[in-house]
């Protein structure tokens, strides 16, 4: 194999690993912040999701990101018709845990941890609830979106506390 082969071939191979890592970090950064806005910011969802979005819910549920998105706003046209003022802190706080992304060229898995507690001590009734969710990205037009979601339950460790 001539020296000119090898070379571009590690080249490439290099460039190849940087991108990787780079989309890597954009995707857990697109992750972090959609979790950051994910209970109360439409525009995070209208971000995050692709619009032709197959989403299956913990509950067995199959819809789009209109779904997502016309619910949201009928929650917020709930508050403002009962003049509530959007609360600067949603009552769920959401985060990831043991994240592992998978890239394959334009398309990536995001699998993860989710958990979701309360934003407060204040909130007596909210129980802390983490799930397993796997994510499909793909990259269209240089941005990554979540075109499937599977978000399945975890049961609490003691099943007394169901």
């Amino acid at each position: 194999m001539p020296l000119k082969t090898i070379r571009l071939t590690l080249l490439l191979t290099l460039f190849s690993g940087s991108v990787f890592a780079d989309d890597r970090e954009a995707l857990n950064d697109l992750l972090n912040q959609f979790l950051a806005g994910a209970a109360n910011d439409i525009q995070v969802h209208q971000r995050f999701w692709a619009d032709d979005l197959i989403y299956t819910s913990s509950s067995g549920q199959r819809f789009g990101k209109a779904v997502i998105i016309d619910g949201m706003q009928k929650v917020k046209e709930e508050k403002n018709s009962r003049n509530e003022e959007d609360e600067a802190s949603a009552p769920m706080r959401y985060r990831a845990e043991d994240t592992d992304i998978r890239l394959l060229d334009s398309t990536a898995i995001i699998a993860f941890r989710l958990i979701a507690e309360p934003a407060s001590n204040s909130d007596k009734q909210a129980k802390r609830m983490e799930f397993f969710n796997t994510g499909t990205f793909v990259k269209r037009d240089g941005e990554w979106r979540a075109l499937a979601w599977q978000a399945t339950k975890i049961p609490p460790a003691n099943s007394s506390d169901q």
